[in-house]
């Protein structure tokens, strides 16, 4: 695609005639099935609260698809509308914007859907397991769409991945607004959440995924680094820490996984892990030398790890069990 062409697609948000439908793509890390949670009336609200974004001429083609989707994965994510530019940051100056800071953002949210960076791509989740930037694509083209369109002298509102609109401001304000999984306590389950965002009204932004401004793991690195050197000498006050064994109870996604790993390299050196889809990411981000596959109890892999004391680095294993963390469990 040119550069001209990925311009027009942006300007253009959701496509008219639309697209043809895509095929699923097997090659990418796609999210779990979600639970079958909403009732027969809940599923037909789901379908009007997607086709809303669509022409009614459109709803016909548009609502068995949508609804086997929702069948399929407990989630309507319009997949027909995912763009077939490749999905990336660009260089500033390659988006069609009139405002510089709204090119911005438009980098910073295709930052986020990267394959590269983000953990279910095609579902529009960066880390997390559920920290969605948008809900369905439909969104993600309305919201490029009104960033290419939007001055200095406007506001974006974003609500759980729906863009409400643009509004009226200057140019001391911000160029979006954007809210998430605004919810009230009784009704802030983990069930609840699943209901929600199977009917298309909330999503879980958590921290920098639906703000657009996701930096990977470095962010968390540090603290964990810090934590983990303490407590190996907390444990060791004033000795030698060299060839202690780190037992953590699971990696997490991509995110909280790599957090562990790269502060285990800072202060260790390989690593075990129980986690196939923790080991296959981090193998292919070149953190992990070997791993152990094991589902029993978490002291007996430890009883076949042996030290080796020759490295001068702190601390020569991380072990990870898929045990129960609980202080409680046996």
């Amino acid at each position: 695609m040119t550069l001209e062409e990925f311009r027009k697609d942006i300007q253009g948000g959701i496509p008219t005639p639309l697209s043809a439908p895509r095929e699923y793509d097997r090659t990418v890390n796609h999210a779990p099935r979600r639970k079958d949670i909403l009732s027969p009336e809940e599923k037909k609200l789901a379908l009007r609260n997607a086709l809303r974004y669509f022409p009614a001429e459109l709803h016909a083609e548009l609502a068995p698809e949508f609804a086997k989707e929702l069948a399929d994965y407990g989630r309507i994510y319009m997949y027909r509308l995912r763009p077939h530019y490749e999905m990336h940051a660009r260089h500033i100056d390659e988006y069609p914007a009139k405002s510089r800071q709204a090119a911005a953002i438009m980098m910073m949210i295709q930052n986020n859907l990267d394959p590269a960076v983000a953990q279910h791509p095609h579902e529009l989740i960066t880390y997390g397991g559920n920290g969605a930037v948008f809900q369905n694509w439909a969104q993600y083209r309305l919201a490029m769409q009104y960033l290419s369109e939007m001055t200095d002298e406007q506001t974006l509102v974003m609500y759980s991945g729906h863009p409400l609109g643009l509004f009226p401001s200057h140019p001391g304000a911000p160029r979006v607004v954007v809210t998430n999984g605004m919810v009230i306590p009784n009704y802030s389950k983990p069930d609840d959440w699943e209901r929600f965002n199977a009917l298309g009204v909330s999503q879980y932004g958590q921290m920098t995924a639906g703000s657009y401004m996701y930096i990977g793991p470095q962010g968390i690195v540090h603290g964990t680094t810090i934590t983990v050197l303490n407590a190996a000498r907390a444990m060791r006050p004033g000795g030698d820490i060299a060839g202690m064994l780190f037992v953590s109870a699971g990696l997490g996604g991509r995110a909280l996984s790599l957090r562990q790993q790269k502060s285990r390299a800072l202060s260790a050196s390989p690593l075990k892990s129980t986690l196939r889809q923790s080991k296959n990411a981090t193998r292919r981000d070149g953190l992990t030398r070997f791993t152990l596959i094991s589902t029993n109890s978490s002291t007996a892999p430890s009883a076949q790890w042996k030290p080796k004391r020759r490295s001068r680095l702190p601390i020569r294993a991380m072990l990870s069990t898929s045990g129960n963390a609980s202080p409680n469990a046996a």
